[in-house]
């Protein structure tokens, strides 16, 4: 039975249940496809990470950022020491032309950047803002050493998220003002083996997928590599001629943001259209901050600058990236 279309009685009477949303493909991006449909950002880090973002020239002409027929890498710089005055180690940061409301995401990731200093992230935020105004939504996020994928919410006053909820993962945060708490946002810690970091690229990647609606706020799956339970339909994503939707058999997703009208966070308020992003930052806020807990010696600053070969392993691969629009 698809999901949202089963009949209930109720005194006599039968209710249909308001369908769910099914998706229809919008964008595709393999390979060279990204190079066309994605901005590379210059801007100083607003998480004041040990980092310099260069433009898309520099990228492809310094092997930062690189597409084949069926691949696209974004790293960062492993081969030079980086001047105390500068401004950080080369990366990218790049961000989707296009932006999206209701949508479903098929992330296929092949590597993720790893590593002590690292702070990598596949995220989104308001086309319109100004940031935090439309929200913010963190799909992989992680540092240093990490092992397990945090999603959170970024958004305006007056939201709020269930300690209880009807998702793998555990919660490690409650309030999604991004004026209170510094801007910790309302996470969830994924609960699956190999969702982040070292042992996520030592199965070979994964699956992600984001759901996000109106009727179901958001609700984030994840599938290892290897996975025997990885849905046909996400392995195989569908074309322009099939819809896809969430069903029953993709199980418990890792996280869920209920955003509907009855919730502590409604989604008109605090959400509309946004553009993705890809980046990777070194020590900062969050990586900078947790670096003397992470296992990893000296201070954060000092190893991003003197340790190029440190950042071999810090780059994204990304197989194919498919986001599907919702049509009810």
């Amino acid at each position: 039975m698809r999901t949202g279309y089963a009949l209930l009685l109720f005194f006599g009477h039968t209710f249909i249940p308001a369908a769910s949303a099914r998706f229809s493909l919008k964008d595709s991006y393999v390979g060279q496809n990204f190079l066309d449909g994605w901005t590379w950002d210059t801007l100083d880090d607003p998480t004041h990470g040990r980092v310099n973002y260069v433009d898309k020239e520099a990228a492809l002409s310094s092997n930062l950022s690189y597409a084949s027929g069926s691949k696209f890498v974004m790293r960062a710089d492993d081969w030079n020491t980086v001047d105390s005055d500068a401004r950080g180690r080369d990366s990218v940061r790049i961000i989707s032309r296009n932006a999206y409301d209701e949508a479903l995401i098929i992330l296929d990731l092949q590597h993720m950047p790893e590593g002590c200093g690292t702070w990598p992230a596949f995220w989104s935020l308001s086309q319109q803002g100004p940031w935090p105004n439309g929200g913010e939504i963190d799909f992989i996020e992680g540092v240093n050493l990490d092992t397990q994928n945090l999603a959170s919410l970024h958004t305006t006053p007056e939201c709020t998220m269930p300690q209880s909820r009807l998702e793998s993962g555990n919660p490690t945060s409650l309030e999604c003002n991004a004026n209170v708490n510094y801007n910790q946002g309302c996470g969830v810690s994924f609960a699956k083996p190999a969702s982040y970091g070292s042992p996520f690229n030592a199965e070979g990647g994964g699956f992600y997928v984001i759901a996000r609606t109106k009727q179901e706020g958001v609700r984030i799956w994840f599938w290892s590599r290897n996975e025997a339970t990885i849905p046909d339909e996400v392995r195989n994503p569908p074309d322009e001629s099939q819809a896809i939707e969430p069903q029953d058999s993709w199980g418990i997703p890792e996280a869920v943001f209920p955003l509907d009208n009855n919730s502590t966070c409604d989604y008109d308020s605090h959400f509309n259209a946004h553009q993705l992003v890809f980046d990777l930052t070194f020590c900062g806020d969050w990586a900078g901050s947790a670096y003397s807990t992470s296992g990893c010696g000296g201070t954060c600053e000092d190893f991003v600058n003197k340790n190029p070969q440190a950042f071999s392993k810090a780059y994204w691969e990304v197989n194919a990236l498919r986001i599907y629009t919702a049509n009810y």
